[in-house]
């Protein structure tokens, strides 16, 4: 191959990474997005059931646990009085997806049972 061939294949390849790269850098530089929910267990077996169950279908949708349960400190105002839990996605949309998906809808009548849940979808800052 001459080197003019070779000059031309390396242009052209940098000239069709330039769209890839820009998509790849536009998803490292979007906001994640989190399910944030305060919980306060009123049926402690039945929950278990519910909080043994969501772990998989989280990680389906690329969700990672930041906070579940754990100590919690009031510095202004009271404290939650049970649980905290902060799960980490990619994106809102898959935080979204999470919760609509037909696996979460068919154990979340578990949690909702088992306990009075506020239970937020909130989108991160720009990186």
């Amino acid at each position: 191959m001459s080197n003019k061939n070779i000059l031309l294949t390396a242009v052209a390849a940098a000239i069709l990474a330039v769209p890839v790269f820009t998509h790849v850098r536009a998803a490292m530089l979007a906001p994640k997005g989190y399910v944030i929910a305060e919980i306060t267990v009123t049926e402690p077996e039945a929950y278990k059931q519910y909080a043994a169950t969501v772990p998989a279908i989280a990680a389906k949708f690329g969700g990672e646990y930041l906070v579940r349960g754990g100590q919690t400190v009031a510095v202004e105002g009271e404290a939650p009085s049970d649980r905290i839990v902060v799960i980490e996605f990619g994106s809102l949309a898959a935080a979204r997806s999470f919760e609509n998906s037909p696996e979460y809808l068919a154990i979340a009548p578990l949690r909702q049972k088992a306990a009075r849940s506020r239970v937020f979808l909130v989108e991160g800052v720009t990186q």
